[in-house]
């Protein structure tokens, strides 16, 4: 059961791999996503000095009152990964037409993770084709439910 998703990458984007990574959150962060308020629109992910952060993702705190005046709902965080990992993010990244987008947070246990994408950009004409396909899916469900 996904907490955060991020609608539009599909549409947006055409995944070529997913990879598991872990986060770094403050407690307050963990209940706001676990009740569902955080946002990965427009967020991406980025590996600097061997280290993989998401940036532009926007998670409140918990309780707005109780978190500390200096808190930044749109700060860094730090992505959990393995050197393997980072180094394949890291390669993806600098490649010319890809780039690492955030799909979703999920619970897997008593863990939050985050499901991360190397990502190709959709030009007009393959947006154009993939909401005609929607379209048609969607006529064609709607003649075998009648």
């Amino acid at each position: 059961m996904s907490l955060v998703e991020n609608k539009r990458v599909g549409f947006d984007y055409s995944i070529l791999e997913e990879i598991e990574a872990g986060l770094a959150l403050y407690g307050y962060e963990v209940k706001s996503l676990r009740a569902g308020q955080g946002s990965l629109k427009g967020a991406r992910v980025v590996a600097r000095g061997g280290e993989a952060y998401l940036v532009g993702a926007t998670i409140s705190a918990w309780q707005v009152k109780n978190a500390p005046k200096s808190y930044d709902p749109e700060r860094t965080r730090k992505l959990l990964l393995s050197a393997k990992e980072i180094a394949h993010v890291a390669s993806a990244e600098g490649e010319k037409g890809l780039t690492i987008v955030p799909l979703k947070v999920y619970n897997k246990g008593r863990n939050l993770k985050l499901l991360i994408a190397i990502a190709r950009g959709k030009k007009k004409e393959d947006k154009r084709q993939h909401i005609r396909e929607r379209d048609e899916k969607r006529r064609i469900h709607r003649t075998l439910k009648t």
